[in-house]
């Protein structure tokens, strides 16, 4: 009798031997086995330790099987395969179209970004590189007062992020917009802009995983310095916050390099659990000095097309 705890045991101990890449979704062998087989079996991850000893159906076994094999020959990601991933307790519909999300923003949004904003005072939310809309729609139910406007330059991004809107029942508050960072937005006024722009160097662009390179360049990029994207949205979001009007931005961990550049910028660097040099927050009155050009070099065309998702490699 093959039981779930020794399928589970099998296919970890294949991608161990695959030499598998993770970090979309899952950290490990045991948890990616663990979760496809869950799934596989259509069941609630909650309710593996008491599936552990049980018998596992021929169907499930074929297709964890098969799956597994896609995984390992094809390095296809996970969440790709499963066409889901998570962010702590919210799932989300993914395919290749977009980057796969994993982002520390979202352990922020569930503290309603305590202790620095005040959630009675947020009406108006931009989510800038919305990829499958996931962070707008966390930030829509930690700000149940506010209406969200979800920006992304890639029309399979917004494909995406429309179909988690409505299965969240949220496309009454959440606008979905094609622009260029900030281009189409007229100059509107937010209370509060959440960003996790592409920021992944070129160099460490050029020795990613096979997984990694299965995601949409576009979504990963951030230029020679990874500040591609982060300069222009440092520069220009004063002028689209209100008045104590807040930015949170993801950064990877490029917290030197934009120190660096940013000199006079005072900023904030809240405690994740990758560290505090992931995520900068900044208010709208100390982002003045960023309006200034800071020298970087000229994004390319192909450059500038970046403005896009929800997550870095490196972590799950």
């Amino acid at each position: 009798m093959l039981t779930y705890r020794a399928f589970i045991d099998t296919l970890a101990a294949r991608f161990r031997q695959a030499g598998l890449s993770y970090g979309h979704g899952t950290t490990n062998a045991d948890d990616e086995a663990a979760w496809l087989v869950v799934h596989s079996a259509g069941a609630a991850f909650e309710t593996l330790p008491e599936l552990l000893e049980r018998p596992v159906p021929r169907g499930v076994v074929n297709r964890a099987a098969r799956l597994a094999d896609q995984r390992i020959e094809d390095r296809v990601p996970m969440a790709y395969l499963l066409h889901e991933a998570w962010l702590g307790d919210h799932r989300f519909y993914i395919d290749q179209r977009v980057i796969v999300p994993r982002s520390y923003l979202a352990e922020l949004l569930r503290r309603r970004l305590q202790p620095w904003v005040r959630h009675s005072r947020i009406r108006r939310v931009l989510d800038l590189c919305t990829g499958s809309g996931c962070l707008a729609i966390i930030a829509a139910e930690a700000f149940p007062e506010a209406l969200v406007d979800a920006v992304d330059l890639s029309r399979d991004a917004l494909a995406v992020a429309q179909k988690n809107v409505n299965d969240y029942r949220l496309a009454d508050r959440i606008r979905l917009i094609r622009s260029d960072l900030f281009t189409a937005l007229n100059g509107e006024r937010y209370d509060l802009i959440l960003t996790n722009p592409p920021y992944v160097l070129d160099r460490v662009m050029r020795r990613l995983p096979e997984e990694y390179r299965q995601e949409p360049v576009m979504a990963l990029a951030g230029g020679r310095s990874g500040l591609d994207l982060i300069n222009p949205i440092l520069q220009q979001s004063a002028d689209y916050l209100a008045a104590e009007g807040w930015l949170f931005m993801e950064t990877g961990h490029a917290r030197p390099a934009v120190v660096k550049h940013h000199t006079d910028i005072r900023f904030i660097w809240p405690e994740t659990s990758g560290g505090n040099d992931c995520v900068l927050a900044v208010q709208k009155e100390s982002l003045q000095p960023a309006r200034r050009p800071v020298q970087t070099p000229p994004r390319s065309p192909a450059k500038k097309r970046r403005a896009r998702s929800a997550a870095k490699p490196g972590r799950a």
